[in-house]
């Protein structure tokens, strides 16, 4: 496929660009900075233009497209561009950016007759991760069906950004996924970052005790784009365990007493489910922190 993936170069972008690349697909990366991969070409664009969006859409992607008959169109876009969080400039301005670039992606990629979109939207938009205080799900497993109201700017330009996803697909038909993507992990920060999450499982609270390593984020995109028909769908994104050493017996009872279970959980089972995706996409996950670090409670 030729692919348009927004956000390259961004901490997820830089693994599932490449990995789709690996794949045989033509993957052109269109952001502000470059990710300078061989088999990814870049393109500089402002998603916050509507113009340059429609530009970059409707133009070529390499000099090698110069000796073909006519430019190509695009197959899918992957729109990962975002401010990835809050905190990084004011709140106005994170919410701004992320609402208007994913409407222009979606409006020219329509317009254009793009037949398939996956976006990134979030695992905050259940309003957890970045609540003030804390904030517990009403059910566990937390699906897809499982309330988005969010508190804070970031998750808010997601949940508005979902909105936006399903009035395109209304409005044309093509297949829209949105990705509730959880805590990206590249495979470096398991043994950088996780010792102090399997000694205090508190740490992981926000994020639901779950994470998604990249690896495993590029196979559900690639699961995305081989599956057509299903119009406007979201989907959980999360590695099959969590992140803690603890088992969910342990979770449930110092940080869900009170709250709904849903069905039986295995012993070392995400709290955020990805039944849905397993289902639909048939995604399975290939890769655990337990590659590479010792699970202190194995032997227990």
């Amino acid at each position: 496929m030729r692919i348009l993936f927004t956000g390259g170069s961004g901490k997820a972008g830089r693994h599932v660009a490449p990995f789709l690349a690996d794949q045989g697909h033509q993957v052109t990366n269109a952001d502000l900075v470059p990710l300078d991969h061989p088999g990814v070409a870049d393109l500089r664009v402002d998603l916050t233009d509507a113009g340059s969006t429609y530009s970059a859409l409707a133009g070529l992607a390499t000099f090698d497209e110069l000796d073909l008959p006519e430019k190509p169109a695009y197959d899918a876009v992957v729109h990962f561009a975002a401010v990835p969080r809050i905190l990084l400039t004011d709140d106005a301005t994170t919410y701004a950016t992320n609402v208007l670039s994913t409407y222009n992606v979606l409006e020219a990629a329509t317009r254009l007759g793009v037949r398939k979109v996956v976006f990134a939207s979030s695992e905050t938009t259940y309003g957890i991760c970045f609540a003030q205080g804390e904030r517990r799900p009403l059910y566990v497993p937390l699906d897809e069906e499982h309330p988005t109201v969010p508190e804070d700017s970031y998750a808010m330009s997601k949940v508005a950004n979902e909105v936006t996803a399903r009035s395109f697909q209304a409005r044309t038909g093509a297949d829209v996924y949105g990705l509730r993507i959880n805590n990206v992990i590249e495979p470096h920060e398991y043994a950088e970052m996780f010792p102090a999450f399997l000694e205090d499982p508190s740490l992981r609270r926000r994020n639901v005790f779950a994470y998604i390593d990249t690896r495993d984020l590029g196979q559900m995109v690639q699961r995305c784009l081989g599956t057509d028909g299903l119009g406007y769908e979201v989907f959980n994104v999360a590695n099959a365990d969590m992140s803690v050493a603890a088992t969910t017996d342990e979770v449930r009872e110092r940080f869900y007493d009170g709250v709904e279970q849903r069905g039986e959980m295995g012993r070392d089972e995400t709290f955020y489910s990805i039944d849905k995706a397993r289902r639909l996409l048939g995604y399975e996950p290939q890769h655990s922190w337990r590659d590479v670090l010792a699970d202190p409670g194995a032997s227990s």
